[in-house]
């Protein structure tokens, strides 16, 4: 897993962390930012709204199959799910 750089505010209830708990700290939140960022995530969380064919697209397959499309048609919105 390659981190990125990025400015990270990372508040706790103790008052003073020591380096290594704050090298672990930010460790735990690289990882969860490389779960939550990845492209499967994204599909998981969106649906497609077509509004020609009056349809709700959820399937996986097909809401990538989708979005990975170069050229979109016209009133086929994504819209997340939260």
């Amino acid at each position: 897993m390659n981190p990125r750089n990025r400015d990270l505010l990372v508040l706790t209830k103790k008052e003073k962390l020591n380096q290594q708990e704050l090298e672990q700290e930010i460790a735990l939140l690289n990882d969860l930012f490389f779960r939550v960022e990845s492209s499967e995530a994204y599909y998981i969380a969106n649906e497609v709204i077509d509004v020609n064919r009056y349809k709700l697209i959820t399937k996986l397959h097909k809401v990538k199959q989708i979005l990975k499309e170069h050229k979109h048609k016209p009133f086929v919105f994504i819209s997340n799910k939260n």
